[in-house]
């Protein structure tokens, strides 16, 4: 027998066009595909296949069902057959098992409240009182009712207990609901209550069409200082970082249309599904995974990045980029107007707009170059060291030889640094990250410093950010990843900047560094005087950064083929020395002065 998970997985994964495809000439009618029955004589088709529910139906003889009775019936198979027949036109390696008991799948109940809360929401939405200010809402973001329906959207009440009470009234357990987090507590009072209030709330689906968390979305005008968004929190049967919003709808279009749109939010991918745009995804509240960058790999290579038009938006895509990139896939930047972000583009200039930005994608290397020459990065040596630095982490994420050497090509022509320095840049960071621990450097160029780069820089400055969003926006101003020489460090620092309000390792997190990240956490040192902690440790970090940036202008000079050539090199080296002198001499006068005044200094030894 084949397990029910496995033949949810083959359902899931199989695109009903393309196995009917194989028998009979589909052609495109709106968002269902036609053609002459396969099963009864006739000349006008009334044979249609609807891939957003996975179903075909002939409204001449009435025959209809999914992919597998549709393989059963045109092939003679049995549910068996017709199953590991569509398993290996999809990819799917199937098992069979012999059926008992204990193969009952254990989550279920946890899947069944989640069924009934989605039900439950949906009908409050439908509720011609109830749900009378959430549906006018929706219909001024140009939300149809057609289009809840097919996303399953609803409405939870401004009341305490009422999916509580509906829940019990039918027999569930509350420690279910507060294990999916349908219900609360507080500190004052154990008794359960309503988590989502007053919210559009959108269910989350995993693949095989099961309900495993909820987005909730409060009503403009009754924040009440509440959080714009409210998501389900992590569960046996949910985990964030391992799905994608959209998926279990969007994933045939996404394999017809050969390319996905990510963007940012719920109300993205609903809106843009309801202007016809069927091929959208988005990640769950978090930063994109590389869990997530796989499931769309299933389907598609290429990715355009729709989102927000802001600075915050334009790093969240190169960030996701860099990820897809490693995951084989080929991600463009989309460039929206200041202001506008998906939705509010396609709702206020329409469909062919938003087509025309989509056409426009530039590839986000070619997209990281445009920004730079905007901002004048190539117009000196140390510069142009810069933007070297900008655009590396994106060569190296590319894990596709052919586009990872275009890049390649790409950066050396734009910098005018030889392909092979690149290359060698490329291997000492791959062999850098490969290190559990930086090793000390055995040469230093003459006259510099012999001291490695201050320790505890990089873990004070992260400790101050886990004490407050403040810190982590004031950090991601005045450093980046590339600043951390420690592995562990910069993967901790990414994590904050994916999102600034984490206060538990990432899933997707190295466990080694998930380690050191709680230890980090978990760390209640007494920082006095933070803004000096905070200030000192971005000091040394940046005294750190120069002291390496001139070690590779001595290697530069060495390997210099022209006099012109280690001219140049050496003016910068000279240049940026001065500013290292500088920048350390007035870090230790502050350092001392800070000593004087703190009742427990955090002093670095020299």
């Amino acid at each position: 027998m084949i397990p029910d998970d496995m033949v949810e997985e083959v359902r899931s994964r199989a695109d009903i066009v393309d196995v009917v495809g194989e028998f009979v000439q589909l052609k495109k009618a709106g968002r269902e595909y036609k053609a002459n029955c396969p099963f009864h004589e006739e000349r006008t088709p009334s044979f249609y296949v609807v891939p957003d529910k996975g179903f075909y139906k002939c409204f001449g003889c009435g025959k209809s069902g999914d992919v597998f009775s549709f393989v059963m019936e045109r092939q003679g198979l049995d549910f068996v057959e017709a199953v590991k027949h569509v398993a290996a036109r999809s990819g799917v390696e199937i098992r069979e098992v012999n059926r008992g008991r204990d193969d009952e799948d254990p989550n279920r109940p946890l899947y069944e409240i989640n069924a009934f809360a989605r039900d439950w929401f949906k009908g409050r939405l439908a509720d011609e009182q109830a749900g009378a200010v959430a549906r006018a809402y929706l219909e001024s973001r140009g939300i149809s009712a057609e289009i809840c329906e097919r996303f399953g959207l609803g409405f939870a009440p401004d009341e305490w207990r009422a999916l509580r009470e509906a829940a019990a009234a039918h027999g569930f357990d509350e420690d279910l609901m507060l294990t999916v987090g349908l219900l609360g507590t507080s500190e004052r009072s154990s008794e359960p209550y309503d988590r989502f209030r007053c919210r559009i709330m959108f269910p989350i689906e995993s693949l095989s069409g099961k309900v495993i968390a909820f987005g909730g979305r409060v009503l403009e005008g009754d924040t009440k200082d509440a959080p714009k968004y409210m998501n389900s929190p992590e569960t046996p049967v949910y985990h964030k970082g391992e799905n994608l919003y959209g998926l279990s709808w969007a994933r045939h279009a996404i394999r017809r249309q050969e390319k996905a749109l990510v963007v940012e939010g719920y109300m993205d991918v609903v809106s843009l599904a309801a202007h016809g745009f069927e091929h959208v995804v988005a990640p769950l509240g978090t930063a994109l995974t590389p869990e997530q960058a796989k499931l769309v790999s299933r389907y598609c290579t290429r990715v355009l990045l729709l989102f927000d038009s802001d600075a915050a938006g334009l790093k969240a895509s190169f960030r996701a980029a860099d990820v897809l990139l490693a995951a084989g896939l080929h991600p463009a930047i989309v460039t929206l107007p200041p202001g506008e972000d998906p939705d509010t583009l396609v709702r206020s200039e329409g469909t062919e707009a938003l087509q025309g930005h989509l056409d426009d994608a530039v590839d986000v290397l070619d997209r990281k170059l445009q920004i730079l020459d905007e901002r004048d990065y190539f117009s000196s040596i140390e510069r142009t060291r810069q933007a070297l630095d900008r655009l590396l982490p994106t060569v190296r994420a590319a894990s596709d030889p052919a586009l990872r050497d275009i890049y390649v090509d790409r950066v050396a022509a734009r910098t005018g640094v030889r392909r092979e320095t690149i290359e060698a840049e490329i291997e000492r960071e791959r062999q850098r990250e490969a290190r559990p621990r930086p090793a000390p450097m055995a040469h230093r160029a003459p006259g510099l410093r012999q001291s490695m780069p201050k320790p505890g820089a990089e873990g004070q400055l992260l400790k101050m950010m886990v004490r407050g969003v403040e810190w982590v926006e004031r950090a991601g101003e005045l450093i980046s990843a590339e600043d951390f020489e420690d592995p562990q460090h910069r993967a901790i620092f990414q994590a904050l900047l994916d999102d600034p309000e984490t206060r538990a390792p990432p899933a997707s997190m190295d466990p080694v560094v998930a380690q050191r990240f709680e230890e980090i956490l978990a760390d209640r040192e007494d920082l006095a005087h933070g803004i000096d902690v905070f200030t000192k440790s971005v000091n040394r970090m940046r005294v750190a950064v120069l002291d390496r940036r001139i070690q590779e202008l001595q290697q530069q000079i060495e390997a210099a083929s022209t006099d012109a050539e280690k001219s140049e090199f050496a003016g910068e080296k000279s240049r940026l020395a001065r500013e290292l002198r500088e920048l350390d001499k007035n870090y230790w006068k502050a350092a001392t002065r800070g000593a004087r005044s703190e009742p427990n200094p955090n002093r670095p030894g020299r």
